[in-house]
């Protein structure tokens, strides 16, 4: 019995997945730089070396195309969230979750405009919106744990998630158009700002 060639075989069920690679890149690249409706389908082929119609063996249309994007970002900062570490204050936390969050800005920053700066909201599908409830349940999962040590100030977690990663968005987007890099202190003291909104008030002693 003669065996397969199994390089070429292994090549073979690689191709599909470096198309659909390419045309994640290629459709990422050009939905954060020139926007979404801006951007075209002939356009996205082009820049991913496919043809047009290559595009729908992959997905259903352009917005599956960009939901499917979308969800892969937010995958990734929230995998970073859940993988933080769990035995060190709420501070160095979310100090270590803003610091990976700020390497991706560096390596790739069209997904921190897709999942931070620019969310493209009124896209999103039902997929989509759940994967984003998922990042807010984990991120306030972090914030819940700093208020139930008295490291966090009182009141709702949500609000405070919010003010949080409103801040550290700030830092994100400076890094992802390189105005900022890690090298700068800026970055730094917007972690520790952000971290000042929402840690609790630390009242004074009395004296003696």
């Amino acid at each position: 019995m003669t065996q397969p060639n199994l390089p070429a075989e292994r090549q073979r069920r690689r191709a599909p997945q470096e198309t659909r690679t390419k045309l994640v890149r290629a459709a990422l690249d050009l939905f954060t730089t020139q926007g979404y409706h801006e951007s075209t389908t002939p356009q996205i082929a082009k820049r991913a070396g496919v043809a047009e119609g290559t595009i729908y063996r992959h997905f259903e249309s352009k917005e599956h195309l960009l939901n499917e994007i979308y969800r892969g970002a937010v995958r990734l900062f929230t995998e970073i969230v859940t993988a933080s570490p769990a035995a060190v204050t709420c501070r160095e936390r979310l100090s270590a979750i803003a610091s990976k969050w700020r390497e991706v800005a560096e390596r790739d920053p069209g997904l921190v405009r897709l999942a931070f700066v620019a969310p493209p909201t009124a896209l999103l599908d039902g997929r989509s919106r759940a994967i984003y409830q998922e990042f807010k349940d984990a991120l306030e999962k972090v914030l819940a744990s700093g208020k139930a040590s008295g490291e966090v100030r009182a009141g709702p977690v949500g609000l405070w998630a919010d003010v949080w990663v409103q801040l550290i968005r700030l830092m994100l987007q400076r890094v992802a158009a390189r105005e900022w890099n890690a090298t700068q202190p800026a970055p730094q003291q917007v972690v520790d700002a952000a971290w000042d909104a929402v840690a609790a008030v630390k009242r004074p002693q009395p004296g003696p």
